[in-house]
């Protein structure tokens, strides 16, 4: 998606005559819409019979009609209103007769050299349009990289992983026998590659993306290779397939309202899951550990915040879990402004997560581990599913800069509100 520059009149660097007919007339009704005719009439100086032409698409909407409108609106409301294409032609970026402006579309790449986010996007989207190109261009890159097991990988393991780290003695072992047998004194190829994501021992490409990252952390591969290595070869953790969580709502009622019933405490938990798409340790951990007026600073954002933060005109809460590093992250927690209060009443309580499992086995309830599913599945209907992974904390490896970060935050607060609606008509009206 292409952003506007941060300027107080940025509509003015549009050039409204790039943009096509029908944008044109999405932007004159929408501001009619919003500001009336009266007042279109006398930003745009046509007559009301004129007004009546264009709204009615019995006359086009000349470029000089829509100008004087822009500035009505937000750039948000803009980039809503038109397409990305209609976008790339009003800054510039592409020509009228199709072609594009390489001086600018590529200082839009240069960006990617300062912007975490907007680097890890365009290297996921060069591997899944340009696999083949990139597999051959990153034939040089893999030569000559020759496995071997040796102390520094194993400290790396141990020390240097950014998200879990290896600490147990056992896993180390089985990895250093797997590695032996499969790996060690291979060269890194595409054939290699293609033997470990076939290999009926899964764990195997848990090895061998720990090896990749760790040759990216002595900078002897190129972020190219590295990304596109961890892209091919999937860790143990997901299949191939795609499996699919049939959701069945009446299911997920009859759970939430015998918990609301028989246990309270149990139907906070599952509430707050599936209201913010939480793990059921993370939702674990926000109980016992809840501090809703701690004042912390988001680790490299620079963003200073109470944990808790309510917007009780939307009905809704955000607290700020933090957890980061070896364990799976968890940034924000969003929930109800009801399951807030429910909250507050049982904060610093500790539920041991065999006990719930148990207890959902023993009432053929929906198991936790489910409510996540259903969350994001009825979730990405109604956002984007970039924000939707941002609420939920699914961030892989990927780092977001800190503007990045603090847009997908307002983003997310802004579309929150409407998955609550959905929960509610789907599922805990009748509760």
């Amino acid at each position: 998606m292409i952003v506007l520059s941060d300027i107080t009149e940025w509509w003015e660097r549009v050039d409204v005559s790039r943009l096509s007919e029908d944008a044109r007339y999405r932007i004159l009704v929408h501001v009619v819409e919003k500001y009336g005719k009266k007042r279109v009439l006398e930003e745009s100086g046509i007559s009301r019979v004129t007004l009546w032409r264009l709204v009615e698409k019995v006359s086009p909407v000349k470029p000089e009609y829509v100008k004087p409108l822009l500035k009505f609106l937000t750039r948000e409301e803009f980039e809503n209103l038109i397409s990305a294409r209609d976008r790339l032609k009003a800054i510039g970026v592409l020509r009228d007769d199709g072609t594009v402006d390489y001086s600018l579309a590529l200082e839009i790449l240069a960006i990617a050299r300062d912007d975490e986010y907007l680097k890890n996007a365009i290297l996921r989207f060069v591997v899944q349009e340009f696999r083949e190109d990139l597999k051959r261009m990153l034939g040089v890159s893999l030569a000559h990289i020759v496995f071997k097991w040796e102390p520094g990988f194993e400290e790396f393991l141990k020390t240097r992983k950014k998200r879990r780290k290896v600490l147990d003695p056992g896993t180390i072992s089985y990895y250093r026998s797997l590695f032996k047998k499969h790996l060690e004194g291979k060269i890194l190829s595409e054939e290699l590659v293609e033997y470990v994501v076939s290999h009926e021992n899964k764990w195997l490409r848990n090895v061998f993306r720990h090896y990749i990252q760790y040759l990216y952390y002595l900078r002897k591969i190129p972020p190219e290779t590295y990304g596109w290595l961890i892209e091919v070869v999937p860790s143990r953790s997901y299949k191939l397939d795609v499996r699919p969580y049939p959701i069945n709502l009446d299911e997920v009622k009859k759970t939430m309202e015998y918990l609301k019933e028989n246990h309270e405490l149990y139907y906070l938990v599952y509430k707050l899951m599936l209201e913010g798409g939480l793990r059921l340790s993370h939702t674990l951990h926000l109980i016992k550990n809840y501090n809703p007026k701690e004042l912390v600073e988001i680790p490299g954002i620079e963003l200073e915040t109470t944990r808790l933060v309510c917007f009780k005109d939307r009905g809704f809460c955000r607290y700020y879990v933090g957890l980061r590093g070896s364990q799976k992250t968890c940034e924000w927690a969003y929930f109800s402004i009801e399951t807030q209060r429910l909250l507050e009443e049982y904060a610093g309580e500790t539920v041991d997560r065999n006990s719930i499992r148990k207890y959902a086995k023993r009432n053929n309830l929906i198991a936790p581990k489910y409510m996540r599913k259903i969350s994001w599945r009825l979730m990405i209907k109604v956002m984007p599913r970039e924000i939707a992974r941002f609420i939920q904390s699914r961030f892989g490896e990927l780092r977001v800069s800190e503007a990045r970060y603090e847009d997908l935050l307002g983003e997310a607060d802004q579309y929150y509100p409407v998955y609550l609606e959905l929960l509610f008509l789907q599922i805990l009206r009748r509760i």
